[in-house]
Order: C-alpha cells, then sequence, then structure tokens
C-alpha cells in the first residue's frame, strides 16, 4: 500500500514522528513517504499573514497519515489552511496525529484531532483514528512508540500483496 505521512512541523517534533512512522510502514513492505507543508509568512496561531510554500498532494496515495503540532489549543493554521485546500478525500483511509507540549490530552490534543477528522471526513475521508504525542512527559519516547504502533495497525498491518 502506498501511504502519505503529510506534516507540518515548525520544531522538528511531529516531523520526527513522521520519519519514525514512516520506518515502521517501510519494515512491512509499504512504500510509505514523508512529505512537508512548509510556509512563508507568519504561521503563529490566530495569523493569516502567511502562504503554503509546499503543498504535497494526495492523489497517488491509498492512505494517508495527517500530522501536526498543537499550537494555542488549537490546530497549527499551516496544517489547517493544508486540509482545507485539500481536493476531495474519497475512498482515502485517513489517520491523524498531533505532538504537544503541555501535558494531558484536554490541553488542546484531544481538539485538534477533532478539528482534523472534521476536516478529513468533510472531504469524503474514512478517518481510521488518531494519536497525541505530549513532547513534554518523561514517557515522551513510549508515547511516540504507541502512537506508532497505533497508527501502524491501524494503516499498514496487512501484508503487502496479501502476504
Amino acid at each position: 500500500m502506498h501511504i502519505g505521512v503529510i506534516v507540518y512541523s515548525q520544531t522538528g517534533n511531529t516531523y520526527l514522528v513522521a520519519r519514525k512512522l514512516k520506518e515502521k510502514l517501510d519494515s512491512a513492505g509499504h512504500a510509505a513517504s514523508v512529505e512537508q507543508v512548509t510556509v512563508t509568512g507568519n504561521a503563529s496561531p490566530g495569523s493569516k499573514d502567511f502562504q503554503l510554500d509546499t503543498v504535497p498532494t494526495v492523489d497517488r496515495y491509498e492512505a494517508l497519515v495527517f500530522g501536526a503540532p498543537v499550537q494555542a489549543f488549537s490546530l497549527a493554521p499551516a496544517m489547517a489552511a493544508y486540509l482545507e485546500q485539500l481536493p476531495l478525500l474519497q475512498d482515502k483511509k485517513v489517520a491523524c496525529f498531533v505532538t504537544k507540549r503541555l501535558p494531558f490530552y484536554w490541553t488542546g490534543g484531544r481538539r485538534v484531532i477533532s478539528m482534523m477528522r472534521k476536516i478529513c471526513q468533510s472531504k469524503g475521508a474514512a478517518v481510521c483514528g488518531s494519536g497525541i504525542i505530549i513532547w513534554s512527559r518523561s514517557r515522551r519516547d513510549r508515547n511516540i512508540d504507541s502512537c506508532i504502533e497505533n497508527l501502524y495497525r491501524l494503516l499498514g498491518s496487512q501484508r503487502v500483496n496479501g502476504q
């Protein structure tokens, strides 16, 4: 299965998780690619003074994973703009993950996952699951591994070509 892992990463944390997920999917025989949404201008929370520079296309993927940081208890504006401009995602299996600094899932994590899910579903995607990674916790590495394993089970645990 060709799986696109598309992320917006301001500090590199979200991108690191995407790379680890790609490795896991590749090791199972899938063709996974990581692509980044990039911007010019001020993409901070509340700002609309930015433009999307790199806008990954999704048509060549059978499944997608979207990843983004939580910013000010909300979806990073760059990822929100990217998701909103996507074409229909009909018949695409989609999962989402977020990275966040503040402890506790209720400090934006659940809200952002819900936002991502709604946008993807409005485009016709079949959203199969999600993950939240709290970056400041001492168990961060375990949390990353658990999220990756969960996303892998949702998207890539079937062997390629029925193997």
